[in-house]
């Protein structure tokens, strides 16, 4: 069994996959290295045989991590890093190891599962997209608020913004014009991420015509999915790019 994570700033995201398959035997999202034990000490019958990982966290965190891991695990973990050039794709920063790990591994599982020219969209708190011509060359990206980000702003710099989370699903379940302040602004911030997607699929197409796959990952993916029909929605494009820099026997 190998444990497969991705550290983000807040979260933990976490799978448990048997051999080195896809096979899933369990996963989640948790908020600490602790509450990560936790987690799969509830596991029945865990066998953890390797551990590989992303981490953005600091040096200093991401190491009390995986000497958590082999303490009580008694395992090692292998930790992806930055790569110039990695299972054909070359890394398009003028500075590669500045490239965000998240987007490197995303850039590396994409492209394996294409093979060929793809567009790269990661749409969390912030979004992210890339590009990957079909001789494997990263030809860059860009990265703007996503619409958790644009949301807090609006909350925090206007005074009479407030509402609720259930009240901001509520308010997606159409995008006409809205006639309240929820509405507004959550149909606004959707409409924002929607003209953003199509500015990167225009160029795209200015790149490779239609000859090039698509992408999604992130929690906000279901935003936009319904105007990138023939997109490739993938949760967890991250871990097979994980596998892919972290190779284990």
């Amino acid at each position: 069994m190998i444990l497969e994570l991705d550290c983000g700033n807040s979260f933990i995201k976490w799978r448990v996959i048997v051999g080195t398959g896809s096979g899933v035997l369990s996963g989640g999202v948790v908020d600490s290295a602790e509450q990560l034990l936790l987690e799969l000490q509830l596991i029945p019958g865990l066998a953890l045989q390797h551990c590989r990982l992303v981490s953005v966290r600091s040096d200093d965190e991401t190491a009390q991590l995986m000497d958590l891991l082999a303490q009580r695990f008694g395992i090692a973990s292998c930790r992806a890093r930055s790569a110039l050039v990695a299972a054909g794709v070359r890394n398009g920063y003028k500075d590669y190891d500045r490239l965000g790990l998240d987007r490197w591994l995303a850039i590396l599982g994409a492209y394996h599962l294409a093979g060929g020219a793809c567009l790269v969209l990661d749409l969390g708190t912030a979004v992210t997209s890339d590009f990957v011509a079909a001789d494997g060359e990263h030809l860059g990206g860009f990265i703007c608020p996503g619409v958790p980000l644009m949301r807090n702003q609006l909350r925090t710099h206007t005074r009479r913004i407030r509402y609720d989370d259930v009240a901001a699903e509520q308010a997606l379940h159409a995008l006409t014009p809205g006639r309240s302040t929820v509405e507004a602004v959550e149909r606004g911030c959707s409409l924002m991420l929607r003209g953003f997607v199509h500015t990167q699929l225009e160029l795209a197409k200015e790149y490779w015509g239609e000859d090039f796959q698509i992408f999604l990952t992130g929690g906000d993916a279901v935003l936009v999915k319904e105007v990138l029909p023939s997109a490739r929605v993938m949760p967890d494009l991250i871990f097979i790019g994980l596998a892919i820099a972290c190779p284990l026997s």
